[in-house]
């Protein structure tokens, strides 16, 4: 018996490439604007700077997704002494990803259902929390989560065994009675499959990619797929019928 589904957030309540473009656009706007720096060099730069931040800290820790961190390092190294840019630049990102944040089709009513069947539903994401919380926000299901697990909070990121025991934790419930929806082979199903979990590979068609296998892991192609004749179906499960 299923009682608790978890999901990722990025690429897997909504479409992260479609938001980031649009983020990645504004914030490059500003540089040229603002501060007179040519697009290709900024964001040439920006990509270095996160490899550096990523050597440094290793890939096990949340602020290698800190934008501010990202930026103020970037103004350092282009010799910009003004960080007010560093916050403005913050503001241009995310402020414009968030606006572009779309459900995907089938999201909500699979929240709804999930909700009225009586299951608990849950997060697990990597990332600081403030931006997941601002994520959630705009997708409008704040009030639906009966749990959040980020990456910031458990101190690891996906696959790490302790993030999903705190997600169990969290959902009072068995492993086994807990499914992890995700976009991330490695991160969300084969680590929550390691821990006990069911993991599902949320994996519509925009998201495929040349040679990528499910490795007989439950795909879900779409959310509108999961809701058939009073059930919740996710791959070949039914986890609630009514």
């Amino acid at each position: 018996m299923i009682r608790s589904v978890i999901f990722d957030i990025d690429d897997t309540m909504f479409d992260y490439g479609y938001a980031d473009k649009a983020g990645m656009s504004a914030l490059l706007r500003y540089t040229s604007e603002q501060l007179s720096l040519d697009l290709e060099m900024v964001r040439a730069r920006i990509a270095q700077v996160q490899s550096r931040i990523t050597g440094r800290l290793g890939t096990d820790d949340s602020a290698i997704h800190n934008r501010l961190i990202r930026f103020q390092t970037l103004l350092e190294e282009l010799g910009v002494p003004d960080f007010t840019h560093a916050l403005k630049m913050y503001h241009a990102y995310w402020d414009t990803f968030i606006d572009a944040v779309i459900p995907e089709p089938g999201f909500r009513e699979l929240v709804t259902a999930l909700r009225k069947a009586g299951i608990s539903i849950g997060v697990g994401t990597d990332m600081t929390a403030y931006i997941q919380y601002k994520k959630l926000e705009k997708l409008d299901v704040l009030r639906e989560m009966s749990f959040i697990v980020t990456s910031e909070e458990a101190g690891v990121e996906k696959p790490s065994s302790p993030f999903f025991r705190l997600c169990v934790e969290k959902a009072g419930c068995a492993p086994e009675e807990s499914v992890f929806i995700g976009d991330n082979m490695r991160k969300d199903v084969e680590g929550a499959c390691s821990a006990g979990l069911h993991g599902m590979w949320y994996h519509p068609t925009r998201l495929e990619k040349e040679n990528e296998e499910s490795s007989g892991y439950p795909v879900i192609r779409s959310y509108e797929e999961c809701l058939k004749d009073g059930r919740i179906c996710m791959g070949e499960m039914v986890i609630y019928n009514e």
